[in-house]
């Protein structure tokens, strides 16, 4: 809360452990296959009416694929992000009441939809191809060095058409759960555990039976400060293989490395 403005760039990596398939069953990646996936991300934060925040992510993303026949690279800019943030009440302000917050965003389709991307192996698809819309609560709350968290966000995506076929993809709900613990040096380590539900798509107004998605995400991460106005952050993270957490969905495993420069 004492920070003003910040901006940052953060880079991802990772790679395909195996997919999930529409009953839930999950199958490791065949052998002579191959994918590793990469992000970097520029991003900027700003504070407004004291409590509230702005924010911007442009992220570029990058996919290698490779079967026993063939192998591909492509890549360019993802979907924007713009989201929002208004605490209307802080985390330890209260020993008894959490810090609330309200998340609101949405994410342009700036990328390259699956279907059009001309690489064989679709390696150039780096975005969904439809306008999303994000709602969400924080909740928030702090234990001398231990803070803990927990979030909701819902997103609806609008239809959009490809090949003359109208297209929706279903409503997600984003959930997650975290703790973190700060050192007297300023630097911290968190827990997170993401679990991601969509139900199933429309297609020219009739549900795709078999098409809804969920996943789980754990994660590890951690702050480092180098000053009072320049940090790094990074992290490590997976989808775990289990067979209730997952249905139509890649899994992955992979880092994050990123530096942050904030005003006061």
């Amino acid at each position: 809360m004492h920070e003003d403005a910040l901006v940052g760039m953060q880079a991802r990596s990772g790679l395909a452990t195996g997919s999930f398939g529409d009953a839930g069953h999950f199958s490791g990646t065949p052998s002579g296959t191959s994918e590793y996936d990469f992000e970097e991300d520029a991003f900027g934060a700003a504070r407004v009416f004291d409590r509230g925040q702005v924010a911007l992510l442009v992220p570029f993303v990058e996919t290698a694929r490779k079967n026993p026949l063939e192998s591909e690279l492509g890549g360019g800019m993802g979907d924007v992000n713009l989201s929002v943030r208004y605490d209307f009440l802080l985390a330890g302000q209260s020993r008894y009441v959490p810090g609330i917050a309200l998340l609101a965003g949405e994410t342009f389709p700036t990328g390259t939809s699956p279907n059009r991307a001309r690489h064989q192996l679709a390696t150039d698809a780096t975005g969904t191809g439809a306008f999303q819309g994000n709602g969400g609560v924080a909740i928030e709350q702090t234990f001398g060095p231990i803070l803990l968290q927990s979030a909701a966000i819902v997103a609806v995506r609008a239809p959009y058409s490809a090949a003359g076929v109208n297209e929706t993809l279903g409503p997600q709900l984003s959930t997650l759960f975290g703790a973190a613990y700060t050192f007297p040096n300023e630097a911290a380590v968190a827990l997170s555990l993401t679990y991601t539900l969509e139900s199933a798509a429309t297609i020219d107004g009739v549900t795709a039976e078999g098409s809804a998605r969920h996943v789980a995400n754990v994660g590890a991460s951690g702050i480092f400060p180098l000053s009072d106005t320049l940090r790094l952050q990074g992290g490590l993270y997976f989808n775990p293989p289990l067979a209730p957490f997952g249905r139509n969905q890649p899994t992955t495993a992979g880092l994050t490395l990123g530096i942050v420069r904030s005003w006061s």
